[in-house]
């Protein structure tokens, strides 16, 4: 009995000293691990803050998705000063900077590694017409200046202030004329049947929202108010397609279609009604 105690003693011995070896293993694993985790991140500041990351100018800015805006507008509305430090830079307030011009409609801003620099997606407006109306001077309300601006689909408006460096020519050739504010509710639908149409429009004037004009290849169309039968008015502008060839075209005061289905044409002295086989007849 005394020498199974004493062996089983002996075995508790070794183990405990095996334990205490493990624990020492452990915590000297711990250590090194420690050691290797605060030289590591350490290095890596040390790697961050080097001259490297630093944007030095805007050509460090890369811009994508712009069809109106050049690259350096976009990257002067940053109002960034040169050299900063990549880290130092905040992308969201970048964007949310952004976001706030008028012309731009959504934007992201993320920090790019190699090489160190900012990448910016921005997405415009996109004008389907150019536009032209009246407002009244500041100081003097009894004088009017003309105010130009850009009009979307939607019908959100643009000052073309805000596309001085964009050549004319990128403007779209169609014209608006009034209050966008007035014909903003049926703009989308107005502008959707223009666009459709088999005769070319070149301008419409909402100065008057009971009563559209469209300037059209073939004259002044009215169409009256464009909230009954825009559609149809707008389609059967089809119909009189082949006038030219009928009426001297300089003899044209107007050609009425508020109501598709007789369309009128005004001739100077008298009044002729298109029919529904496409043929004129004077009315007046």
């Amino acid at each position: 009995m005394p020498e199974i105690l004493s062996v089983s003693s002996r075995d508790l011995e070794v183990r405990r000293e095996k334990l205490r070896r493990h624990r020492k293993i452990q915590i000297i694993g711990a250590i090194w691990r420690t050691f290797a985790l605060t030289g590591l991140a350490g290095g890596l500041l040390w790697f961050l803050i080097q001259p490297i990351w630093v944007l030095k100018s805007k050509k460090d800015i890369t811009v994508s998705g712009n069809k109106l805006l050049s690259d350096e507008v976009v990257q002067s509305k940053m109002q960034l000063s040169y050299p900063k430090s990549l880290w130092r830079v905040e992308p969201s307030r970048l964007s949310a900077s952004l976001k706030q011009q008028p012309a731009i409609n959504q934007v992201s801003v993320t920090r790019r590694l190699f090489p160190p620099g900012l990448k910016v997606k921005v997405s415009e407006i996109l004008p389907v017409a150019t536009t032209q109306s009246l407002v009244k001077s500041r100081g003097d309300s009894t004088k009017q200046k003309v105010v130009k601006g850009l009009l979307d689909i939607n019908g959100v408006w643009v000052s073309l202030e805000n596309f001085k460096s964009v050549k004319v020519d990128k403007f779209p050739s169609l014209k608006f004329i009034g209050e966008v504010s007035s014909c903003r509710d049926f703009w989308t639908q107005l502008y959707q049947a223009v666009s459709k149409s088999s005769v070319k429009v070149m301008q419409v004037d909402c100065r008057n929202p009971n009563n559209i004009i469209l300037k059209t290849e073939l004259g002044l169309v009215h169409i009256g108010s464009p909230t009954s039968k825009l559609a149809e008015k707008i389609k059967s502008l089809a119909k009189i397609r082949r006038l030219p060839a009928e009426v001297n075209m300089n003899e044209i005061k107007f050609i009425d279609l508020t109501n598709p289905e007789t369309i009128l044409v005004h001739v100077n002295q008298k009044t002729m009604r298109i029919d529904g086989e496409k043929s004129l007849k004077n009315i007046e």
